[in-house]
């Protein structure tokens, strides 16, 4: 049984629900706030996630980050040597999809040249709607960047954990991949 630790990075513009998506994962889906004051800086949650046919487990170090630009200077030195991404936009507000591609571009630029594993999520899918982003789109666009997408409704407490259990399964299939390489140089 390995237990590693993984670093991972919770961005996207103001409002799109990074800390709901954070707070009802750590509690298991037993607490969602209504009510959110902006996030200033970074809030850190951790939660230890099996990963699926294994007895191994990843905990997650979620630094769940301010989405308003007049912070961002302050995330260069928290974001410093992340693991994982997870990058969050809201379906019903097509600016907070475009930019996604400058938070991407932001968490990439901490480990150039490295591969940075990490999943798109298109929240409050409650809101139909009001949907200004089409699903395949954001789909294809994720398979561009080398992620994964999903989508959910924190609110309706819908595939809240499949990113971070995906995240996790990701992580711990690099750790492999290392142990497989250095292995093989003894």
């Amino acid at each position: 049984m390995v237990k590693l630790a993984a670093k991972c990075i919770l961005a996207g513009d103001p409002a799109v629900g990074k800390t709901a998506l954070a707070q009802i994962f750590r509690s298991d889906g037993a607490h969602f706030q209504k009510n959110y004051t902006l996030t200033t800086g970074v809030d850190l949650v951790v939660k230890t996630v099996p990963v699926s046919d294994t007895g191994d487990s990843v905990e997650l170090f979620i630094f769940d980050s301010a989405g308003k630009e007049m912070f961002s200077e302050m995330l260069d030195k928290l974001w410093e040597s992340p693991n994982v991404l997870c990058l969050v936009y809201d379906v019903t507000n097509e600016q907070s999809f475009t930019n996604c591609s400058k938070w991407l571009e932001k968490a990439r630029s901490q480990i150039p040249d490295t591969s940075l594993p990490g999943v798109l999520v298109g929240n409050k899918t409650d809101l139909a709607g009001r949907r200004a982003v089409d699903s395949a789109r954001a789909q294809a666009w994720a398979l561009g960047q080398g992620l994964e997408c999903f989508e959910t409704s924190v609110k309706e407490m819908e595939n809240y954990e499949a990113p971070f259990y995906c995240l996790a399964k990701r992580f711990h299939h690099l750790y492999w991949e290392k142990v497989e390489v250095f292995q093989a140089l003894l």
